[in-house]
């Protein structure tokens, strides 16, 4: 058998991401956790947890290949998947909660294209839900969606996502079971805004209690509101938007009390082909000078937020490019694996940017799905290349893979294929009866 791997061996396949995910780091994390290996094992906590985090860099390979990966220079066979189960459950969540905690943080710079909007930082917050294996124990600890009918097909965890709009890097989460109101997950996130940040959310997140955890951090907000919210006009401006008030209830307005000091902006468009002509739209925000933000240019500033669409979508669909995007059966390992998914995502994204940076463009005009093949490729030189130059080389593959200029289009949110011929799975239907012998042995011959 080949000597274990101890924490102050890092893995040499791996050596090219310890710039953004640091070995000594992850080690130091790992002792003030309490889960460093206390003796010489096959399976250390460091190399688990990366591990954890090249599952999603590998989502098509089951766990024993993508060991496989990090460990291709020795002959002797994988452990047993007995054994990872094991070992990830004896690394637990709070390593890769705190490195993602440490590592996720915005890294646009003043280099970096299409990040800023006159100098502040572009952030968005959306969530979005993940399927998870269908077991019992998942089932309780994060429900499942339903209707009257039936209960949903599987346990869902829910997401919720600060994210930097101009790089896609996820600079904050909180995970919850899918039940969970979005709106009640929103305030540890936004204790992570800065004074040059420039938050955009949609309607569903809006709340007085919100705005005035954004204002009291120094960052500023544009968000679009619910039709029914009283936003009365208090002074009309020349660009056409106004002055108002937001109040905590409707008895502080009558007392003008409490008030947070908002600017409204009103718009639609009058293109017959595009979702929503002629309807009014309002947007809201702490910027009180069309100066600061222009009235025309609202719009174009709030539809950025779309950004994070995408962003979920290479979570969920590149990364997590499997049946189900998770593969754990115990909550805890649900919690655990889906940091290792953050952490990959940035680790990509972070590659993604520099190449982006090297070549003057926007990173949101390079491929993720391509970033990540040729990242899967070029894991295996890092070893027999000096750090700088495997980096070096990786980028510029990387900064050619652009994508085409976006088309202008809209799609209805609809989907092609809702029902189906069979019947729907049901409780009894999880745990059927298995039979009690072999086939060859059932088979009875009719005379």
């Amino acid at each position: 058998m080949c000597a274990p791997t101890s924490s102050a061996d890092p893995l040499p396949y791996l050596q090219g991401l310890y710039q953004f995910l640091p070995a000594q780091r992850l080690d130091f994390i790992l002792h003030q956790t309490g889960r460093h290996s206390r003796r010489r094992r096959r399976l250390p906590a460091p190399a688990v947890s990366w591990l954890v985090i090249a599952m999603a860099l590998f989502p098509t390979l089951p766990i024993p290949q993508v060991w496989r990966r990090l460990h291709p220079s020795t002959d002797d066979p994988e452990p047993a998947e007995s054994a990872f189960t094991q070992a990830r459950q004896r690394l637990g969540i709070a390593p890769l909660r705190r490195l993602f905690l440490e590592v996720a943080r915005p890294m646009a710079s003043h280099q970096t294209v299409g990040a800023f909007y006159r100098g502040w930082r572009l952030m968005g917050l959306d969530s979005t839900v993940l399927d998870l294996p269908d077991t019992p124990a998942n089932d309780r600890a994060f429900g499942r969606p339903g209707t009257g009918r039936a209960p949903g097909a599987f346990p869902q965890l829910r997401l919720l996502a600060l994210c930097e709009l101009g790089t896609h890097a996820v600079c904050g989460a909180v995970l919850k079971p899918c039940r969970r109101n979005e709106q009640v997950m929103v305030p540890p996130l936004l204790g992570l805004l800065e004074p040059s940040m420039l938050l955009l959310w949609d309607r569903g997140f809006f709340g007085y209690e919100s705005a005035r955890r954004v204002i009291e951090a120094g960052a500023h907000l544009l968000a679009r509101v619910p039709a029914g919210l009283a936003l009365p006009a208090e002074r009309r401006l020349p660009d056409g938007s106004y002055l108002t008030a937001l109040y905590p209830s409707a008895a502080d307005r009558a007392r003008r009390r409490g008030g947070l000091a908002l600017r409204v902006i009103e718009y639609t468009h009058d293109d017959p082909n595009r979702l929503g002509c002629g309807e009014r739209h309002r947007l809201v925000t702490d910027l009180l000078e069309p100066s600061e933000l222009p009235a025309a240019e609202a719009p174009l500033v709030y539809h950025e937020r779309w950004e994070e669409e995408l962003t979920i979508d290479e979570i969920k669909n590149h990364l997590g490019s499997r049946p189900l995007a998770l593969r754990s059966k115990t909550p805890a390992g649900v919690v655990q694996e889906v940091y290792g998914l953050l952490l990959a995502h940035y680790v990509v994204r972070r590659l993604m940017h520099d190449a982006a940076v090297m070549a003057s463009v926007d990173p949101d005009r390079l491929s993720f799905s391509n970033a990540l093949r040729v990242l899967q490729c070029h894991l295996p030189e890092s070893p027999r290349k000096a750090v700088a130059l495997w980096y070096g080389d990786l980028l510029r593959e990387l900064r050619r893979l652009r994508l085409r200029p976006r088309r202008t289009r809209w799609y209805p949110r609809v989907i092609k294929q809702k029902m189906s011929n069979w019947k729907k799975k049901r409780p009894e239907h999880r745990h059927p009866p298995q039979p009690t012998k072999p086939f060859q042995e059932a088979i009875v011959v009719l005379i």
